[in-house]
């Protein structure tokens, strides 16, 4: 009933062609009651003229009967065909609803929900638990007022008829119904294993589809076999278990149905031989006894797909529930220009319980260029995961403009800061829509011109179809080189406020490298960037570097100060070739934040 109640709320606006579905159904149930009535007036009268001996034919009486019929017989399947087309309207336009709803919330959720839910199972609510709620609403919910409609209609004739066969043949309902809530009972927790068996199944194979270069690589592809032949033996499992209790229940809520066969034949028998009901009434009752019973042998299979159907609503439901960690609060700036200053006043963040950030403490000023530099794990990428506010700090605050970033309305952050991820997703589509992702409606020149300064527009010009060239999936057929000049472009096209560079040049070359910086050093001086590196020549010309070592920021200024200081960042440039990926982690003592001078280098 829960799934029932759930999907109530999108019948709402179908309540008219509701009402004309109830009333065809009605119609289309009534047709069918009209034949065994006719029957049940022949053998009346043949009897009467058994009894009179009297064999004259009404044939006038025999032609009403056959064109009331044949009426019926159309009536009926006019009924039939204009209801589902009109259930099929109704549900596949919920069921559209459903589906974008839910994609719709799944946009809305944020980086945390995602890293706690599996791939698979996210797409298993999109595709398979959706089809058993579209089972219901084109199956069951019309098969559930159709069955009603024949079990109340049927027993009304068989009241009209003999109130006492009536009474009789009810008299097993109760029998029925317990047997049917029992299985009903029985096999929901079954379904509810069926629907995380499945789940899993599909993310272990969503996860070998994506990670196939590197199963193959390793000559995994036995172990991954094995593992999937796990999942798959539990997904067995699972549906044995709903089967031997499909089997073990069911036979008895169909001995119970089947016993209004027995109660007919003993109690309407005796009726009719002792002249308490005609043989035509006999024959009547006996012509739709099956509309009665049907419904009743129904019961069991609208029971499995109603229990499948709520499996399938609790885990949308707990999808429709689920609500973002990020999101706006108290919104003191919205839909205003931000100019770019970035201010971290003793941020400590965490991704679960470990922290990966420890008190850290900076200022960028508008239109600087901020390096962040260190080992990997170092909290690099967290500083600006928290900027573009994919996450919130567990302490301490993160200031645009010298307002706490919680109180700008989100969607002003996110079209103010763009991003050259450091895992580079590219849609499968062509190379000009991916650069223009953020700014579908950018002209040609303007693609163009920002694949010129991230120095992308020689190779894409090599390609068979250009810039109109279809890339494969997150940019399968290209280098790493190419797809990490594409993010750029795409993030320098958005003209942001904040531009970040997460080891955006580490798989080109260094001349590369070096051309695409004088680029953004001359054409885009005004933004404030954050570049994110390992290589210290990747971020010597930058107005502040900040270097972090373990979660902590542990040494700060310009290239020339920082050598002076003769610490990490000076151990690194000549020991390793200014490089922090092959350095690690050392001992240092972290500063306070009270001897912390807040404020850019210009």
């Amino acid at each position: 009933m829960d799934t029932l109640r759930w999907l109530s709320k999108y019948f709402k606006k179908y309540s008219i062609l509701l009402i004309i579905t109830i009333i065809l159904t009605f119609g289309y149930v009534a047709f069918n009651y009209v034949h065994p009535i006719i029957i049940g007036k022949i053998v009346d009268l043949i009897q009467n003229m058994v009894e009179t001996a009297s064999f004259q034919i009404d044939k006038n009486q025999l032609l009403i009967y056959s064109a009331v019929i044949l009426g019926a017989i159309i009536g009926k399947e006019a009924c039939f065909y204009i209801k589902g087309c009109i259930n099929e309207h109704i549900s596949q336009n919920i069921v559209m609803q459903i589906r974008c709803e839910l994609f719709a919330r799944l946009e809305a959720l944020d980086c945390r929900f995602f890293e706690k839910n599996k791939t698979g199972d996210i797409l298993s609510r999109l595709t398979s638990d959706i089809d058993s709620v579209k089972a219901v609403l084109t199956g069951t919910v019309p098969q559930i007022v159709q069955s009603l409609s024949f079990f109340v209609i049927g027993f009304g004739i068989v009241i009209s008829v003999s109130p006492i066969l009536a009474i009789a043949l009810f008299a097993v309902s109760p029998l029925v119904a317990y047997f049917a809530i029992v299985l009903g009972k029985k096999l929901k927790p079954t379904f509810i294993g069926q629907r995380e068996a499945i789940s899993e199944l599909n993310s272990v194979a969503q996860e070998n589809i994506d990670g196939n270069k590197v199963v193959k690589a390793y000559a995994r592809e036995e172990f991954e076999t094995e593992k999937f032949q796990k999942s798959n033996e539990n997904y067995y499992n699972k549906h044995m278990h709903f089967v031997y209790t499909w089997v073990k229940y069911y036979p008895r809520l169909t001995f119970s149905v089947n016993l209004t066969n027995v109660v007919f034949i003993l109690v309407g028998g005796y009726l009719t031989l002792t002249g308490h009901a005609t043989v035509g009434q006999y024959a009547t009752v006996n012509g739709i006894l099956w509309c009665i019973v049907s419904p009743m042998q129904l019961l069991g299979t609208l029971l499995n797909q109603i229990q499948q159907a709520s499996a399938s609503t609790i885990k949308l439901r707990k999808l429709y529930d689920a609500t973002p960690d990020i999101r706006n609060h108290k919104v003191l700036k919205r839909d205003t220009a931000i100019e770019g200053k970035i201010t971290f006043k003793n941020v400590t963040f965490s991704y679960e319980k470990d922290r990966v950030l420890k008190s850290i403490n900076f200022t960028a000023n508008p239109g600087d260029t901020v390096a962040i530099i260190g080992p990997t794990g170092s909290g690099k990428s967290s500083i600006v995961n928290l900027i573009s506010r994919f996450y919130d700090p567990r302490e301490g605050t993160v200031y645009i403009d010298d307002i706490n970033i919680k109180n700008i309305d989100l969607n002003t952050v996110r079209k103010s800061v763009a991003i050259a991820m450091q895992d580079i997703f590219l849609f499968s589509d062509t190379i000009a829509n991916n650069i223009a992702y953020g700014i579908p409606t950018a002209t040609r020149e303007d693609i163009i011109k920002v694949a010129k300064d991230a120095d992308a527009h020689e190779f894409i010009s090599k390609l068979p179809d250009g810039y109109d060239t279809i890339v494969g999936e997150r940019g399968v057929g290209l280098s790493g080189g190419q797809r990490q000049r594409i993010s750029l472009a795409r993030a320098l096209l958005k003209n942001p406020s904040i531009l970040i560079l997460d080891d955006t040049t580490s798989a080109v070359d260094m001349e590369t490298e070096f051309s695409i910086q004088q680029t953004l050093e001359n054409n885009y001086k005004n933004k404030t960037t954050i570049i994110i590196a390992h290589r210290i020549s990747s971020v010597k010309n930058a107005d502040l570097i900040l270097v972090m070592n373990g979660g902590h920021l542990i040494e700060w200024g310009n290239h020339n100060q920082l050598l002076n200081q003769n610490g990490y960042y000076k151990h690194v440039y000549d020991s390793q070739f200014g490089d922090f990926t092959n350095t690690g982690t050392i001992d240092v003592d972290y500063p306070n934040f009270n001897s912390f001078k807040m404020g850019g280098t210009k």
